[in-house]
Parts: structure tokens; sequence; C-alpha cells
């Protein structure tokens, strides 16, 4: 049987959104939804929501994961409240096809002013160095590399026509 963290991340996205019991190596069990699943690290982000109580977070780190089991398919619902934990209440409030629409802005944009981006799903991927996620603001950039962080928050910044509502960039 194949290692967690020797699996792929196409596997290991087959259980994003659903409730799980993930087994570390000690024989301890760990019981939430997947929010998702680092694709370096193999570590397991767990979210578990309880009626009037604040949502806890879980990192399970990949190399001590033996075991995820299912317990319950996550729902449209239940992605929902799971986005909702990390999105802000602005980025909630976009329909599908808002958000589309910005997507497709942000990349027009890049490629008109030279920059590689390609569509990875619901991210936008600059030059293997960077992810752009929902709602598509400076803000919502990630990178390691400061440098290409702080230009592609600027382009971004700047595409002419678009609402930057208080738009606030942080690395």
């Amino acid at each position: 049987m194949l290692r967690w963290s020797s699996r792929s991340p196409r596997h290991w996205h087959e259980f994003v959104n659903h409730e799980v019991c993930v087994t570390a190596g000690d024989q301890q069990r760990f019981e939430g939804r997947v929010f998702t699943v680092d694709p370096v690290s193999a570590s397991v982000v767990l979210v578990s929501v309880q009626e009037n109580e604040c949502p806890s977070v879980r990192v399970i780190l990949g190399h001590a994961v033996t075991d995820v089991q299912i317990l319950r398919r996550g729902t449209e619902e239940t992605e929902r409240q799971m986005k909702s934990v990390f999105l802000p209440d602005r980025a909630q409030d976009l329909s599908a096809e808002e958000l589309k629409s910005r997507r497709e802005s942000v990349r027009l944009w890049l490629e008109k002013n030279r920059v590689p981006v390609t569509e990875d799903g619901e991210l936008l991927c600059v030059a293997n160095a960077l992810t752009i996620s929902a709602p598509y603001r400076p803000g919502d950039c990630s990178s390691a590399n400061e440098i290409i962080l702080s230009r592609i928050q600027s382009l971004v910044e700047s595409i002419p026509g678009a609402e930057q509502p208080s738009a606030q960039t942080h690395q």
C-alpha cells in the first residue's frame, strides 16, 4: 500500500471538503473536514465547526499520516461553510459568474503585460512562482518570492476599470 505522503495531489484532492478520520503514526485519530492538503508536505488541514463555537483548524503533518478514511461526503453547503471560515465576507458575496469574470480579467491583464499565467481550477498561476486565489485582488496573491509578489500585486492593483474595494495587500 502506498504511503500517504507518496500519493499524488490528485489523490489528496479527492478528500477535500469531506469529513474524514485521519490516523497518525502514533495511532492518534483526528476528525474534521479536509480544507486542503499541502502539495509539498502532504500535510492535511482539518477544520472542525461546532454549533455556536469558533471553528478549529488542525494541521496533521504529512509524514505522520498513516491512513485517511472518509466518514461523510461533503455537500455544497459544507463547502460554503468551510470557505466562510477563511474567506473575507466580501469574497463570499460574489457569485460564481462574478468570480469567473474577475479571474478572466486578471488573467487577460497579466497576459497583456507579458506575464506568463495559467489557470489551475480557480487559481491563477504565474510562472510557477505565484498563485492568485479568489476573489483575485492584490491581497490574494501568494508567493515565497517577495519581488515577484510585489510586482504582481502592483499589476493586479493597476487593472483599468476594475474595482478594488479597500483591497489590503499583505505578504
